[in-house]
């Protein structure tokens, strides 16, 4: 008999227990969730709103081993994860296993360490089932938005589209950002600075307020040539600058973007390695707090470093909307280690993660600012000038921000300069601005604002952020910008001199933007479904939740008030007759026929189509190229795409010719397609550009075909990008990493490894943690 069993949630978190636990203790994983709704029904009784559950067949063989394992411990612990998902795990686990959640042992920690454990084992608990029914509302009521508007959009717009609460409301906080760019009208401005001499050393200084014109900018120029400047004013006042608070889920994930370049998922995936590592402490939390332990070490680690004027204990308090889940902001699991082992990423992350943390513990950095006024009549310059006098948490960390400028940056030291000393005017300049418009959304930045406006938590924000990627409705891209000139005016000497400059605007880099389809969509969901993605009401849900895990709310009823309001709206909107396809434009006429030529969201996504459906002759229809959009095609562009199929001539008896279908442009020869590459224009390319590629799809073949059988034609060795495999039937087979030769198999050494692989279940991989909708990574 095994005395104890502890179940967990991941592999590798298991491997890390087992280093701190003796030999009466076996640790196995549950990779994930072991139950879940039904993938291809609601799954959801509408009367009383219960889930209906089921074990997913690529989990059988888990639960087949948990259960025989369970059996024979003394002992059951459940040691999923501390958050909503986590509880609602071992909540199924019980289920499953033929536990009592009210006698269940379930132990929680923040972070994987010996003492965690073991007074996690020392203090254990019940299942929480405030947290498991927060977590089965948010699940049943995503389902129901899925189940219920998804078909609206597959009738009304395309087949294969979906809503999702969150991911639509994040949707359309794009759209609308990528509409106030439309909208956007630039202002100019003109800007004036100067240089003043004091005793030789320059003093740069600028007016408060602009010029409207070019006039308005040129007359103050000349008002001020022969003006005398004196300095009115010299203030110095210390100024000290605090250190952020360490991370939460959120400022980790905008933090790892702005310095490291990470995505959002890739953040959430290396901070897992890292806590099942037991290098970190928990990394799904809204939490700035800090144990007294952690308080404690870090400051002996500070003092040691740095000498103990650096050290300041402090405690942060948490502000974000709704904050829950975990106790612990995310934090090194020892602060003595200032380094780990792992790969590139590991060390990155964790590094970023040490700083942030002793630096949050450090003292104020103190600075001496000063501010010049330096005046002529009632012309006021200013010059600012700031001086470290205590580099305080500086020393080890400087938070970065979003628009790229450090909101904390040095300006440097000025010249000694008195009170009522008289400066010389080297030279003054004024130089046109433009208002900017709104910046698009990083993956970074989209966190930020969905955490202030209260949507999402800890657990939802990256995997919402890959759904609307994968989904087609946004798409991360950058713009090139535009050249545009600018007038400068420069007084030097008595004299003002014009010059245009020319400078690009608007260039940025992997920015979130809204496709067609996601344009289309959000429209189409703020016209039917109001409610569905107004923010304050995702908001407000969240909050739901909230009660419902801290037992204040029945989860039912809050799913049928909810229903209540869905129902018609879904109702309403399928019943309603459309004259046009939703999000569909009218261009023109085609020349010459007088057709109709208009732009929509077609089967296969954006689309022009020439006519119409109820003529006796079928429209025609040509797929949008990359970079149109159904927003700004104009009819000429439209009818360009017709041009397509182009006959290029004739290679090897058969015909060359060039078109664009549901997957793009490609080159048609002897029945067999070669799609083109994203450089190749499909209006321009030659008959040599495209016989280059027939060859190269050729020989692309001929290397992944290694070996055929005359035994059985559907039998063959295949070489594919991760390596040698088996094709039978349709269905792949990886071969053993010990066959160095693969090309010299025989069928029925081929058959065998079929044969063997038909018999073994699908091995199950930990999931990539969305609220662990499956257990596939």
């Amino acid at each position: 008999m095994q005395k104890n069993l502890v179940i967990v949630e991941s592999p590798a978190k298991a491997k890390t227990l087992e280093k701190f636990l003796g030999k009466d203790y076996k640790v196995m994983s549950s990779y994930g969730h072991i139950r879940d709704l039904k993938a291809k029904e609601m799954s959801v009784n509408l009367d009383d709103f219960s889930p209906e559950y089921e074990i997913p067949s690529d989990k059988e063989s888990v639960v087949k081993s948990l259960r025989n394992e369970a059996k024979k411990a003394d002992t059951v612990w459940l040691a999923s994860d501390e958050d909503r998902e986590g509880e609602a795990i071992s909540w199924h686990l019980c289920q499953v296993l033929g536990m009592d959640p009210k006698a269940a042992k379930r132990i929680v920690f923040h972070e994987i360490t010996k003492s965690a454990i073991l007074q996690a084992i020392e203090k254990p608990r019940t299942i929480d089932m405030g947290l498991v029914n927060a977590q089965q509302a948010r699940r049943v009521l995503d389902r129901i938005v899925g189940f219920k508007i998804s078909p609206v959009l597959w009738k009304k717009l395309k087949p294969s589209l979906s809503a999702g609460r969150v991911q639509s409301v994040a949707v359309r906080l794009i759209v609308e950002r990528e509409k106030e760019i439309e909208n956007f009208k630039s202002e100019s401005t003109y800007r004036v600075s100067a240089v003043f001499l004091a005793d030789g050393q320059p003093v740069k200084a600028s007016l408060a307020h602009g010029f409207r014109t070019e006039e308005e900018a040129e007359a103050f120029l000349a008002s001020c040539k022969d003006k005398e400047f004196t300095i009115t004013d010299i203030d110095k006042k210390p100024v000290k600058k605090s250190p952020a608070p360490p991370f939460t889920t959120s400022t980790l994930q905008q933090e790892a973007a702005r310095k490291l370049g990470f995505t959002v998922s890739q953040t959430m995936m290396v901070a897992q390695h890292l806590y099942e590592s037991g290098h970190i402490t928990y990394m799904r939390t809204d939490s700035v707090n800090l144990s007294s332990l952690c308080l404690n070490t870090t400051k002996e680690e500070i003092v040691k470093l740095h000498g103990a004027k650096y050290s300041r204990p402090r405690q942060f308090h948490t502000s974000s909307k709704g904050a829950q889940e975990a106790h612990e902001a995310i934090r090194p699991t020892y602060i003595s280690e200032q380094e780990i082992s792992g790969n590139s990423q590991e060390k990155r992350l964790y590094d970023l993660i040490w700083k942030r943390t002793v630096a949050c513990q450090m003292a104020d950095a103190e600075a001496e600012k000063t501010t010049i006024t330096i005046s002529s009549d009632d012309v006021n310059f200013t010059a600012t000038g700031e001086v470290i006098t205590f580099d305080g948490f500086l020393r080890v960390y400087r938070e970065s921000y979003d628009d790229d400028v450090q909101a904390d940056e040095v300006e440097g030291l000025l010249p000694p300069v008195k009170k009522g000393e008289k400066l010389q005017m080297q030279e003054m300049v004024a130089t046109q601005r433009f208002t900017q418009h709104p910046m698009r959304y990083t993956e970074a930045s989209l966190v930020k604002k969905l955490e202030e406006l209260g949507i999402g938590r800890p657990s939802t924000y990256a995997p919402t952020i890959s759904t609307i990627q994968q989904r087609d409705y946004v798409e991360k891209g950058d713009k090139k910008g535009e050249e545009r000139s600018y007038e400068v005016l420069k007084l030097s000497n008595g004299k003002i001199k014009k010059s245009v400059k020319k400078e690009v605007v608007g260039k940025e880099k992997g920015k979130l933007l809204p496709t067609d389809v996601g344009t289309v969509v959000n429209d189409f969901l703020i016209q039917a479904f109001p409610d569905i993605v107004d923010y304050n009401f995702t908001a407000n849900v969240e909050k739901d939740f909230d009660e419902i895990a801290d037992g204040k709310e029945n989860w039912q009823q809050m799913m049928r008030d909810f229903y209540a309001k869905l129902e018609p709206m879904v109702d309403a909107t399928l019943q309603e007759k459309n004259e046009h396809k939703v999000g569909e434009r009218y261009l023109g006429e085609e020349p010459g026929t007088g057709k109709p030529v208009c732009v929509k969201i077609g089967r296969f996504g954006p689309m022009v189509q020439i006519g119409v459906a109820d003529e006796s002759e079928k429209p025609r229809f040509a797929q949008l190229n990359k970079g149109q959009s159904i927003a700004t095609i104009t009819l000429e562009e439209a009818l360009e795409l017709f041009k397509l199929p182009r006959t290029l001539g004739e290679y090897e008896g058969g015909e060359v010719t060039v078109g664009t279908g549901r997957f793009g442009p490609y080159v048609l020869h002897c029945k067999k397609y070669v799609s083109l590459p994203k450089d190749m224009d499909p209006l321009t390319i030659t008959l040599e550009d495209a016989i280059k590629l027939i060859e190269e799809r050729r020989k692309g073949e001929a290397a992944a075909h290694l070996k055929a059988f005359d035994e059985d034609p559907e039998m063959e060795v295949m070489n594919g990008r991760f390596g040698p495999y088996l094709k039978y039937k349709g269905t792949n087979y990886k071969l053993p990493k010990s066959i160095k030769e693969p090309t010299n198999l025989t069928y029925e050494e081929c058959m065998a490894f079929v044969e063997k692989a038909d018999k073994t279940p699908t091995e199950t991989k930990p999931a990539a943690r969305r609220g662990r909708k499956s257990a596939k990574a």
